[in-house]
């Protein structure tokens, strides 16, 4: 069993999170502009890098907030977590660090 860190709560096991995808993903200006093919590729397309990742999750069994986190997707461990609006402490494949390193 992994322990994750919510920003609020602290470590919880990881059966109290739920995995809400890629961090950073930029949203259309005009939606109202985007073809099908744009929507989809909007919708569903994301990278799946092997190292470091930026990633959502929510803490459903506890105060039900999101926040970020970068993980290593080849080991799984959890490098940094971060609320939402915080700078992204750590350099990944999918979003630059805004702050320091961790």
């Amino acid at each position: 069993m992994m322990l994750i860190e919510c920003p609020w709560c602290g470590p919880r096991n990881e059966t109290e999170y739920g995995y809400g995808g890629q961090a950073h993903v930029a949203y259309p200006e005009d939606p109202s502009t985007l073809n099908d093919n744009e929507w989809a590729k909007f919708l569903f397309y994301r990278t799946n890098p092997k190292g470091l990742f930026a990633e959502r999750w929510v803490h459903s069994a506890g105060c039900r907030r999101w926040f970020n986190a970068v993980r290593d997707t080849v080991t799984y461990e959890f490098k940094a977590v971060y609320k939402p609006g915080e700078p992204q402490p750590i350099t990944t494949t999918n979003a630059p660090a805004q702050g320091g390193t961790k």
